[in-house]
């Protein structure tokens, strides 16, 4: 495990993980039973190297014990529930100890510090409150920082806009989909330079064109926040002002990248599927979590001075992978030849459908508003030529007007399978 920890560090984490293990081989926890069963014990973690040797936990293993069989401390202990969308079946849910969540908000801190976030900055955060975990987990990091918080939530955009200028908001927290929707309602209100600075983006991979078109139209820099809801919620890893990958909080999280169909680890530098380690978490143990998040680690040191482990920027999950003649496509490949193309937005949709058992896939993405509808079939022949370089196939691109496709106040759909309606131009 390639770790870049310090010696301290390093010996910090190795004895958490023995007590979190040990802890639950006491309280005959399921994952101390996979342990058991892989003929394994505790005591046989004698090196972070050595955790490779320990079963995975899967979002399976957690569905399995819906609701709370999962549970590493009593239920008497539980402070707060969150839960994730079950797209069969239950959802997963997920739950915190008081401890949990004086350690999350520490989390956040750190990240949003990180990010250079400072105690008199005004935060508005737009991600969801409730159940997802995104709008309390930003929530409580800036409190805990110490700067203003506007908890706006998520949609109402034209009141996001007049809580922005009339509060004079330095900091967004949204998922970027929603960060994109926000600079158009800023423009079709007038426009003008906004109060931000910082923008604090996750919830869905994102690409750097993306980020590049936010930037300019809201005028900020804008930095990538990655977490689960499995592994804490928000504030796993932050992108510094650099944005040369995301640093994970080092005293809190190991990380692992492994091939998502062998399940061996990767080399170092090469991609592969993010595996999460919770040295901190009493109420939802989490060891060696599968999250599908598919990233590379980094071993350069990062030109901000801070020590432990990075990550690149999350390019996709493994389960959203398309096979087009042969070819593995996922999302954040699309956007990134899409938004490279001069006049096209960020606003896409990818429709697949299947037939005779090939999947078949056509693209759609609206033009900016200043380009005319006289030059779409231009912009088609760009955007399938720059779509074929990046992707090494054809694929069917329709350019569409302004305002075809839905905007979306948390994470984007960017995927849809047929058959859908038409969408003319």
């Amino acid at each position: 495990m390639n770790t870049n920890r310090t010696p301290n560090q390093t010996a910090t984490a190795l004895e958490r993980t023995r007590q979190r293990l040990r802890l639950l081989e006491e309280r005959d926890h399921p994952y101390a039973r996979k342990v058991r069963d892989a003929g394994l014990s505790w005591r046989d973690l004698d090196s972070l190297e050595a955790l490779s040797a320990f079963p995975f936990t899967t979002k399976q293993d957690l569905q399995e014990h819906y609701p709370l069989g999962w549970l590493g401390c009593d239920r008497a202990d539980l402070v707060r529930f969150h839960a994730t969308s079950g797209t069969t079946g239950n959802p997963t849910v997920v739950a915190y100890t008081a401890s949990d969540l004086d350690a999350w908000s520490g989390y956040m801190a750190w990240c949003l510090h990180l990010a250079g976030v400072r105690r008199e900055d005004t935060v508005q955060v737009a991600y969801g409150y409730g159940l997802f975990t995104g709008g309390l987990g930003l929530h409580g990091g800036a409190e805990r920082l110490g700067a203003s918080v506007v908890p706006a939530s998520g949609g109402f955009s034209e009141r996001q806009i007049k809580l922005m200028k009339d509060l004079d908001v330095t900091v967004l927290a949204c998922t970027p989909s929603y960060a994109l929707k926000l600079a158009e309602t800023w423009e079709e209100s007038g426009g003008g330079p906004t109060p931000l600075r910082v923008g604090i983006f996750g919830a869905e991979p994102w690409s750097e064109g993306l980020r590049r078109q936010i930037e300019d139209r809201l005028g900020i820099t804008a930095l990538d926040v990655y977490g689960l809801s499995e592994a804490m919620g928000p504030g796993v890893a932050m992108e510094c002002p650099h944005q040369n990958g995301l640093h994970l909080h080092p005293d809190s999280f190991l990380a692992e990248v492994i091939d998502p169909v062998t399940g061996r680890p990767v080399a170092p530098g090469e991609m592969g599927e993010l595996v999460l380690t919770s040295l901190h978490k009493e109420a939802f143990p989490v060891i060696r979590y599968r999250t599908r998040d598919l990233t590379r680690l980094l071993t350069a040191p990062c030109p901000c001075g801070t020590e432990g482990p990075r990550i690149e920027r999350i390019q996709g999950r493994s389960d959203d992978m398309l096979i087009l003649r042969g070819v593995n496509v996922f999302p954040s490949q699309v956007e990134a030849a899409l938004l490279s193309v001069e006049g096209l937005s960020g606003n896409y949709q990818m429709e697949v459908w299947t037939h005779e058992g090939m999947q078949n896939l056509v693209v759609r993405c609206e033009r900016m508003p200043e380009v005319p509808d006289a030059a779409s079939d231009a912009l088609a022949r760009r955007a399938s030529k720059r779509l074929q370089e990046r992707l090494g196939i054809r694929i069917d691109f329709e350019p569409l007007s302004p305002g075809k496709l839905p905007r979306f106040e948390g994470k984007a759909k960017r995927v849809v399978q047929a058959p859908a309606p038409a969408i003319t131009r």
